[in-house]
C-alpha cells in the first residue's frame, strides 16, 4: 500500500491574468463586492512554517488588489482542527478567510469526530503543492534512507521523527515508509513545521519529516540535509535530491495549501476574493517573493480545487479502512 497523488507541479501558477485597474469606487458602483473592513486570514499552524510564509506572502499581494488590510492570524493546534473549526464557524461575509492544508483538512474528520467537515468550507484557490521530504542535521550519521532503515532496525521505536501532527502528510507518509521498510520509528507531533525545524536543530529529534520547501533554506545554509524527496519527479530547486521512488520506496506525498472561506459565502463575494487571489498570483512582487521563498506554486480555481479535495477524501477514506493511522 502506498499513498499516491497527482503529480506535484513545482513552478509558476497557470497563465497570468491582468490585474484589475478599475478604482474601487467604480467597482462598487458597478455592483462588484468591495470589502469595507480588514479581512482576517486564519492560518491553522504556528508562525514561521511553510503555510504561514505562503499565507503572509499572498496576503500582502491581496491587500493591493482589495484595498483593505489582510491580517494573518495563527490558530495552531490539533493538527489544524482548532484554526479550521474557527474558520468553519465564521460568518460567510468576506471578512474571514483562511488557509487549508491537505491532507489534514480531509483526514481529521475521517479519523475522529471533528468540529468541521469539508462541506463547511468554500474552496477559493489552491496556491502551493509542496512535496514531502526527510531531513537530518548536516552532521548526522544517517546519510541516506538506507542508513535510516538500518538505524531503525537496530533501535526499533527509538529513532524520533517530528511532524505537524497525527494525520498530516508527514505522518501518513512515514507510516507508509514504515510499512514498506518494515521498521518502527518514534512519532513526535508538533503544532507546525517551524516547531519541527526547531526540534531537529535543537537535536531533540533525529529526523524531521518536513516539506521540501520548508527545509530548503536550511539546506543551503548547511544546517540540514535531505535524505530524499517524495515528489513524483525531482523538484527543480533540489534536483540533486533523489525521489523516494528512485531509492526503492513507492511513496509520493506532499501538502496542498490554499485559500478557503466559510461555506455559504454569497457568490459575488466569493468571486471577488477568488479574483483577488488570481490577481495576487500575477503580481510581480508576489512572484518575486514566491521565487525567493522557493514556494512550489500550483494554482487551482474553486471548482478544480474542490474536485481535488473530494478525490483526496475518497482516497484517504479507503486508506483508513485498510490502515487506520494512529500513534
Amino acid at each position: 500500500m502506498h499513498i499516491s497523488r497527482r503529480t506535484l507541479i513545482a513552478g509558476a501558477a497557470s497563465a497570468p491574468l491582468a490585474v484589475a485597474t478599475a478604482p474601487l469606487a467604480t467597482a462598487a458602483a458597478q455592483g462588484v463586492w468591495v470589502p469595507d473592513r480588514t479581512i482576517t486570514m486564519i492560518v491553522a499552524f504556528a508562525p514561521g512554517g511553510g503555510t504561514d510564509v505562503a499565507a503572509r506572502t499572498l496576503a500582502r499581494a491581496m491587500e493591493k488588489d482589495l484595498g483593505q488590510s489582510v491580517v494573518v492570524v495563527n490558530r495552531p493546534g490539533a493538527g489544524g482542527e482548532i484554526g479550521w473549526s474557527e474558520l468553519a464557524r465564521a460568518r460567510p461575509d468576506g471578512a474571514t478567510i483562511g488557509f487549508i492544508n491537505t491532507p489534514n483538512i480531509v483526514t481529521i474528520p475521517i479519523e475522529r469526530r471533528a468540529r468541521f467537515r469539508l462541506e463547511d468550507f468554500s474552496p477559493i484557490a489552491n496556491i502551493v503543492d509542496d512535496p514531502g521530504g526527510y531531513w537530518v542535521l548536516n552532521d548526522s550519521p544517517i546519510r541516506s534512507l538506507a542508513d535510516l532503515v538500518r538505524e531503525a532496525r537496530e533501535k526499533p521505536g527509538q529513532v524520533a521523527y517530528g511532524t505537524t501532527g497525527v494525520g498530516s502528510d508527514d505522518h501518513l507518509a512515514t507510516l507508509t515508509f514504515e510499512r514498506q521498510a518494515n521498521v518502527r520509528l518514534l512519532h513526535v507531533p508538533f503544532a507546525g513545521s517551524s516547531q519541527v525545524r526547531n526540534a531537529i536543530l535543537g537535536r531533540s529529534i533525529h529526523l524531521a519529516a518536513m516539506n521540501m520547501g520548508e527545509g530548503l533554506n536550511d539546506m543551503r545554509n548547511g544546517l540540514l540535509r535531505p535524505l530524499g524527496q517524495m515528489a513524483a519527479e525531482r523538484w527543480a530547486p533540489v534536483r540533486e535530491v533523489p525521489t523516494f521512488r528512485e531509492l526503492g520506496f513507492d511513496l509520493v506525498q506532499g501538502s496542498m495549501r490554499g485559500v478557503a472561506a466559510p461555506a455559504g459565502m454569497p457568490l459575488p463575494v466569493m468571486n471577488r476574493i477568488a479574483l483577488s487571489v488570481e490577481h495576487a498570483l500575477a503580481d510581480d512582487e508576489f512572484k518575486r517573493s514566491a521565487a525567493q521563498q522557493d514556494l512550489p506554486l500550483r494554482y487551482l480555481g474553486p471548482e478544480a480545487y474542490m474536485t481535488a479535495l473530494r478525490s483526496l477524501r475518497d482516497e484517504y477514506t479507503a486508506l483508513w479502512a485498510q490502515h487506520p493511522w494512529r500513534d
